[in-house]
């Protein structure tokens, strides 16, 4: 399996992004999506001076930038783990702050590319989904044991398919017949089971109902919800945080945990704004940057993409 052939997204700006705070003697980094390491190598690669922490839950893709990272030595650590277990991470290391953080959220290419984990819904695989294969239950259990209420709700709020009832309808009477088990019957059904209209918009028509399965899997959101300030919370003054997202529940929750920063929390009509009010964020990007078209020709895994940033301005003031 080629590495040359993972192109990591919005790599450039991620570096820019981060490079006021990596440039500095002892730089700490912290890679929370490590995946095939891509973005680790760069970082490693332009910033001589610092030290990565890269963290992953996927045990072969920590195997895989483990030999990628080898000639880095001692500056890489390379850890199993969710990123919303950043600051236990950080602990046992025995770090009190670092100077970035990046997230680069969504599947890796690794895992759409490897036929047998069942992210993708163009190739016939085992419904599994999980990012962590040593735990958790897999997309064919929720698929075959969730209350139809249950998946309709996960289908609407995490995949945005307004088409819910009518695919949960069909999943649920195709499972009293027989279990799922692969992806192919599953991309059949949804198929089956859209209307004329709704299959001739946005590509795949399975493509938010995969979505919606593979949050609910591994928790994505929860994760995240929890994640993104524990990121914000370990960061130096001065330190930057870069999060690339893929999709607008990913990019909303990270978008407000960053507004929220940037706020200031005084009571409205202080002469005065004592510090404990005052924003603990200032905003690095406008909005979302999206990438360029000439990325996306080169990468379509890149389209989707929306990166936000935010630098660590003053510490928490009880």
């Amino acid at each position: 399996m080629s590495q040359s052939r993972h192109v990591p997204v919005m790599l450039q700006r991620c570096l820019d992004l981060l490079a006021p705070a990596l440039e500095r003697l002892g730089a700490v980094v912290v890679d929370c999506t490590l995946g095939l390491g891509g973005h680790s190598e760069a970082l490693l690669t332009r910033f001589p001076e610092a030290r990565l922490i890269g963290l992953d839950r996927d045990k072969e893709a920590l195997r895989l930038s483990g030999e990628r990272l080898a000639p880095y030595g001692d500056r890489a650590t390379l850890v199993h783990a969710v990123y919303d277990e950043l600051p236990d991470v950080l602990h046992r290391l025995g770090i009190a702050r670092v100077q970035g953080v990046l997230f680069d959220l969504g599947v890796s290419s690794m895992q759409l590319d490897e036929a047998g984990r069942g992210f993708a819904y163009a190739q016939d695989a085992p419904l599994d989904m999980r990012m962590d294969q040593t735990t958790g239950i897999s997309a064919a259990e929720v698929l075959n044991t969730y209350p139809a209420g249950e998946l309709v709700r996960i289908l609407r709020a995490y995949g945005e398919e307004k088409q819910a009832k009518r695919i949960v309808a069909a999943i649920v009477r195709e499972r009293e017949k027989e279990p799922f088990g692969n992806s192919a019957r599953l991309v059949e059904l949804i198929r089956d089971a859209l209307p004329q209209a709704a299959k001739r918009t946005g590509g795949n028509p399975a493509k938010r109902t995969f979505q919606a399965l593979r949050i609910e899997v591994n928790g994505e959101l929860s994760v995240l919800e929890r994640a993104i300030p524990a990121a914000v919370k370990a960061l130096d003054v001065g330190g930057r945080i870069a999060v690339l997202s893929y999709h607008s529940l990913e990019d909303r929750l990270v978008k407000h945990v960053f507004a929220a920063g940037a706020a200031s929390t005084a009571p409205p009509g202080l002469p005065v704004v004592p510090e404990r009010y005052q924003p603990r964020l200032k905003l690095l990007t406008r909005g979302a940057e999206l990438p360029t078209e000439e990325e996306i020709a080169e990468n379509r895994r890149a389209a989707p993409a929306r990166l936000r940033g935010a630098e660590r301005i003053r510490e928490d003031v009880e």
